[in-house]
């Protein structure tokens, strides 16, 4: 008997496969929201040809729907940035492709290198801004789909600490 464990597994595994779940057509998880962005990622000659850079306002292409979600592209060019806002009902995933994005919360400020995921739930309060002197582009995906995004007037600034007088 194995102290480890008591399951023992007998005769060929490769013969399991009936009993695992195929595979999904579309994503359900956050995990798997997240292999589908480092996939669609991954996949430059996709995405790269729809990339346009706009110097009056922030770009943006719906890439893809699928039940329940939407992936857009968003490219950024130096000193852009989204402004405060939460993404109403949606959660997401937001995957930096090329060049690089300074995230704000009230927490703090965090660089997003090319790879680079954060996600997200409802209601999360967040500022994207290029920083750099070079472009940017990133993968959103929305699940619900975006049909909202609250601008939000407080600065995403990190709170000061409040003195303590005694």
């Amino acid at each position: 008997m194995n102290s480890d464990s008591d399951l023992q597994i007998a005769g060929d595994l490769l013969e399991v496969l009936h009993l695992l779940r195929p595979p999904r057509e579309h994503p359900a998880t956050v995990a798997e929201f997240a292999g589908l962005a480092r996939t669609l990622a991954a996949d430059r000659a996709q995405w790269a040809p729809l990339v346009r850079y706009d110097t009056t306002t922030r770009w943006y292409h719906r890439l893809r729907t699928g039940p329940g979600y939407e992936v857009w592209l968003l490219s950024w060019v130096p000193g852009q940035g989204s402004g405060p806002h939460d993404h109403g009902r949606s959660s997401g995933v937001l995957t930096v492709l090329e060049g690089e994005l300074t995230e704000r919360t009230e927490s703090g400020a965090r660089t997003l290198a090319p790879g680079a995921q954060r996600v997200f739930a409802p209601g999360y309060v967040h500022d994207v801004v290029n920083d750099t002197i070079g472009p940017a582009v990133s993968l959103h995906i929305y699940f619900p789909g975006l049909t909202e995004m609250p601008m939000h007037a407080a600065s995403c600034a990190p709170r000061a600490e409040k003195a303590v007088h005694a």
